[in-house]
């Protein structure tokens, strides 16, 4: 077995069962107008970790691991939001409304899409989830099986939403999960703080952290 230092001890994987999972870098969460920015967020927080987000992508690539992209979104006739998330918080614009990068979320349109610096490649798996976690009603799941992956590095936002939810589904379902802990970001910095630290207590309760560097080092000695 290979392995990334990471904490609380080192990450072992092997290179045929790894792939990496980028959560949910959409412009709706990254640029003004955006869904992140209509909730009063610092979305600048979450376009400082690109660059780091992009060199994690294209080392994967190198290697030839999978990379699987998130997407959060919804279908149009909003059939799968349910009004206990749409009518959450008090946004300037909710989901599904017409926001500056056209219906805020909702599948096919402007805002919903990934970034471009980090937009996947032909064949690269995207999964489009209407929930925080991307395994509920989604073929992620399938997905993962269909590769043969049982180690998971986890990139993307925010950390203790979307990123965390997804590693609790992903450490339930018996997939080993690490978080690159300089590739992922809250508008939060007290809330990434706590979620990095509660997944690695307890002997990595949930799963390990470690940097981009120490993740890219890892699987170039693998």
């Amino acid at each position: 077995m290979a392995e990334i230092a990471a904490q609380p001890f080192a990450f072992a994987f092997k290179t045929e069962t790894t792939a990496l999972v980028v959560i949910d870098m959409q412009r709706d969460f990254a640029e003004q107008g955006g869904f992140g920015a209509s909730l009063g967020n610092d979305v600048s927080r979450v376009v400082a970790i690109v660059p780091t987000v992009k060199r994690l992508i294209e080392g994967f690539r190198a290697a030839r691991l999978p990379v699987i992209h998130t997407m959060e979104c919804h279908r149009p006739d909003l059939s799968d939001l349910p009004p206990a998330k749409r009518d959450r918080g008090n946004p300037s614009i909710r989901i599904g409304d017409i926001g500056p990068m056209g219906r805020v979320l909702i599948a096919g349109e402007p805002g919903t899409a990934i970034l471009d610096e980090l937009a996947p490649l032909p064949g690269e798996i995207v999964i489009e989830k209407p929930g925080k976690g991307a395994f509920y009603a989604t073929t992620l799941g399938d997905e993962l099986k269909r590769i043969g992956a049982r180690q998971l590095v986890f990139a993307g936002v925010t950390t203790e939403v979307c990123v965390q939810t997804t590693m609790r589904e992903a450490n339930d379902r018996g997939y080993e999960c690490l978080v690159a802990e300089d590739a992922t970001e809250s508008y939060f910095p007290e809330f990434k703080a706590a979620a990095l630290a509660m997944i690695r207590a307890q002997g990595a309760i949930v799963g390990w952290t470690a940097t981009t560097d120490q993740v890219l080092k890892g699987i170039a000695n693998a």
